[in-house]
């Protein structure tokens, strides 16, 4: 055995291995904040995209945050950002590569329709990780991560958007990304905020249906959609409620996308 392996093997047999764990993980947090930090020609496309919902100044909830894809761009267009994300990992994550931020704020916490707490189901494959059991048997049944696996769990507190907005404000605008989780979100909304977008999964649009449904009936809204990750969105106008479940059944089985509403009474 090599001096170099015994040194391994002690280390791990004292009290310096949390010590050496500590520190390889700050170290990989700030290998991965500089990759984050580099601003890129997708990074640019969101932007543009993005502008037309948010101002320098707005309030934003980026709720499934997970490392901040999203938030990075809100930030940058001078939003004040409140980032949702229960998954510790991701969490942690965003609390180094926002550190020197100003007007970010994490909460360590799932949204849902009540107040308290459930089972987040984490997939190594962070973007996935989810609190819908119904959701992770729809799109495994699909084919759609037919080979992902969810084998860990993580006990998550659930608070409301309603409790978010009264902490810290109406927001211009809410991203919702929760894997299934979507309707639950939108039930913890009872007023008109400026607009949302949320997911959508071809195999799981019962659960989009809903969530349009119960935004028809806080006010006056219109809808649309974007597939995939184009920023661009797919019908020539806003429509109301009837017309986006008309429009969402007509979406491919392969396709995926995000639903946008935008509130016509809301102050923005």
């Amino acid at each position: 055995m090599g001096v170099e392996q015994i040194v391994k093997d002690f280390a791990g047999r004292t009290p310096l291995r949390p010590i050496r764990e500590y520190f390889s993980k700050r170290r990989r947090l700030r290998r991965l904040t500089q990759q984050f930090k580099e601003w890129s020609s997708e990074d640019q496309q969101r932007l543009n995209f993005y502008q037309q919902f948010i101002s320098p100044g707005d309030l934003v909830f980026d709720v499934g945050a997970n490392v901040g894809n999203r938030a990075k761009i809100f930030s940058k267009l001078g939003a004040v950002v409140v980032a949702v994300e229960p998954q510790v990992a991701c969490a942690d994550f965003l609390e180094t590569a926002f550190a020197d931020t100003a007007n970010f704020h994490l909460v360590r916490k799932a949204l849902g329709a009540s107040v308290g707490q459930a089972e987040m189901l984490i997939s190594p494959l962070d973007t996935i990780s989810t609190l819908s059991s119904e959701w992770v048997r729809s799109v495994k049944e699909s084919g759609r991560f037919a080979d992902c696996r969810w084998d860990k769990k993580q006990t998550v507190s659930v608070d409301t958007l309603d409790n978010l907005i009264a902490e810290y404000g109406r927001p211009a605008f809410i991203k919702i990304d929760v894997e299934g989780f979507e309707e639950q979100v939108v039930a913890g909304l009872s007023t008109p905020v400026g607009a949302i977008s949320m997911e959508f999964a071809p195999e799981f649009l019962r659960s989009t249906m809903e969530c349009v449904r119960k935004l028809d009936r806080i006010g006056p809204v219109r809808f649309q959609i974007s597939l995939g990750e184009s920023m661009e969105f797919s019908l020539p106008d806003w429509v109301d409620a009837e017309e986006i479940e008309q429009a969402l059944l007509a979406v491919a089985p392969t396709d995926f996308g995000d639903l946008y509403a935008r509130f016509d009474t809301a102050e923005h």
